[in-house]
């Protein structure tokens, strides 16, 4: 074993070295604020804009649930697939019983111009009937 400046021995391997000091680790800290310091800052926000100009409200509640959307977006996807089936679900059976609503109103419209024709048909006759027979006068 070879000997060192510093009086340590030491082999090729380095088997016969001190054990350094074990490094503490840091746990390295997010660059992303937690909710507690986005909220506040959107309601600091809030509470300027409304100060400010309460028509830029709607507009501030957009951008901050945009801001919020990649987050949040896929786990709400999730939630709301089944309120979307069932919308889809209700607006296609309000579309098939609004085609047969439609369906027997045209059936009855038909129905009434059948009438009507009839009827004229009728009165034309009756009229012709009555020009064709001579009036008798006493």
């Amino acid at each position: 074993m070879a000997k060192h400046a510093n009086g340590n021995t030491k082999g090729v391997d380095g088997a016969g070295a001190t054990p350094a000091a074990p490094i503490p680790t840091v746990e390295p800290s997010s660059s992303e604020p937690d909710l507690t310091t986005k909220m506040a800052t959107v309601g600091l926000i809030g509470l300027g804009v409304a100060l400010f100009e309460v028509s830029l409200i709607p507009g501030m509640i957009i951008g901050v649930a945009a801001a919020f959307a990649p987050k949040y977006a896929p786990k709400l996807g999730e939630g709301l697939r089944p309120l979307l089936k069932s919308t889809v679900r209700g607006a296609y059976k309000l579309a098939q019983k609004t085609r047969e609503a439609v369906a027997e109103a045209g059936e009855e419209v038909q129905d009434l111009m059948a009438e009507v024709r009839l009827e004229e048909a009728q009165a034309a006759s009756s009229q012709a009937a009555a020009e064709a027979t001579p009036v008798m006068k006493s």
